[in-house]
């Protein structure tokens, strides 16, 4: 069943990687880029890392993958 998610309530949220890479688990949802355009969809999210507060930008529909993010730190 997959994660259903509303883009504009991803701020704070947490997430842990199923698969985590340079000790990189949890990770706070630290931005929701809005676009430039006011009445298109949100399409970007900003990571950060918990543990070496390395960001990164991805389209928020990516933590909908249950093979890739759990929602939440477990």
């Amino acid at each position: 069943m997959p994660v259903r998610l509303n883009p504009r309530k991803l701020l704070l949220s947490k997430w842990t990687a199923v698969r985590p890479q340079h000790k990189e688990k949890h990770f706070l949802v630290t931005r929701v880029l809005l676009p430039d355009d006011p009445s298109q969809p949100i399409t970007e999210v900003e990571l950060e890392a918990v543990y070496t507060r390395c960001s990164r930008i991805i389209p928020w529909q990516t933590l909908t993958d249950t093979s890739c993010w759990r929602q939440g730190w477990l």
